[in-house]
């Protein structure tokens, strides 16, 4: 039985207070008796949230949070007190976050960035506003076409923050952003570039869905073949035409296009695909 999650739960039976709940491996929850509707009955099995009360009892709710362990949701505080800002997530009893867990002192009244997590020692959830504590650094590479599970954060001088994945800090640069975002909102996107840093660059839209010119198409051919070549904007139009057969006004075009759909890098070396 999981603190924190959603749980399958067979019913074992009804009492005054209300039903007890089961798992596989005999752990037992109450269910209280204002979660019960008429339509449940011996041996159902229901999908229940399972967190502990204010007397440290594990309870089950049909109540959906706003968030669950290992999540990320905006949350509302609604009350600040020497143990800490408490925050509506969505049950009868309120989510603390400790005050070594608030990034920032937390003001009664306003919205933050949260993560749900367990303390293993009490086996009790707690929020954190301290988010990048608890992201990953991406370590391997993403397909440019599978969408990825994007979450809207807050927006930068350079662009939307996102959670990608429920796991990974990303970015939509500014001239990437294609329609109205808002904070909070879930949609998705597509990875195209992992940075050093673990961090990811993200788009809305699938790369390729803006079409280039054959030009373009026909340098990053070439750029697929040999990762990186030593020509830019400022190389003499002998060189360009060397090294990828094209005019260097038709080959600044390609470049643009390409660097614009964010496939390579610029550098004083040359241009570079990016893997």
């Amino acid at each position: 039985m999981n603190i924190g999650e959603v749980n399958k739960l067979q019913v074992l039976r009804f009492t005054s207070v209300g039903a007890y709940l089961g798992d596989e491996e005999d752990n037992d929850v109450l269910l209280p008796n204002k979660y019960l509707t008429d339509d449940m009955k011996l041996d159902d099995m229901l999908d229940v949230f399972v967190y502990r009360d204010s007397e440290d009892r594990a309870v089950a709710t049909t109540e959906k949070p706003l968030i669950e362990l290992g999540g990320f949701s905006y949350l509302f505080i609604k009350d600040v007190t020497v143990y800490g800002a408490f925050a509506d997530w969505g049950l009868e009893k309120d989510l603390m976050i400790p005050f070594k867990e608030q990034g920032k002192k937390l003001e009664e009244g306003q919205w933050y960035l949260t993560t749900l997590q367990l303390d293993a020692d009490t086996d009790r959830v707690y929020g954190s506003t301290k988010i990048n504590r608890y992201l990953h650094e991406c370590d391997h590479p993403f397909d440019r076409t599978a969408p990825a599970e994007l979450m809207i954060c807050d927006t930068t001088d350079l662009g939307v923050k996102v959670i990608v994945d429920n796991r990974y800090s990303g970015l939509i640069y500014h001239n990437d952003v294609t329609r109205n975002l808002k904070r909070g909102e879930r949609t998705t996107g597509y990875v195209y570039n992992v940075r050093e840093d673990g961090k990811l660059d993200v788009r809305l839209d699938p790369v390729g869905k803006v079409k280039i010119s054959d030009s373009a198409e026909r340098l990053l051919s070439i750029l697929k073949v040999k990762k990186h070549l030593p020509v830019h904007d400022k190389s003499a139009p002998e060189d360009v035409r060397e090294v990828v057969g094209m005019s260097k006004k038709t080959f600044k075009q390609a470049v643009g296009s390409l660097y614009k759909e964010r496939l390579i890098t610029l550098g004083s070396d040359g241009i570079t695909l990016v893997e």
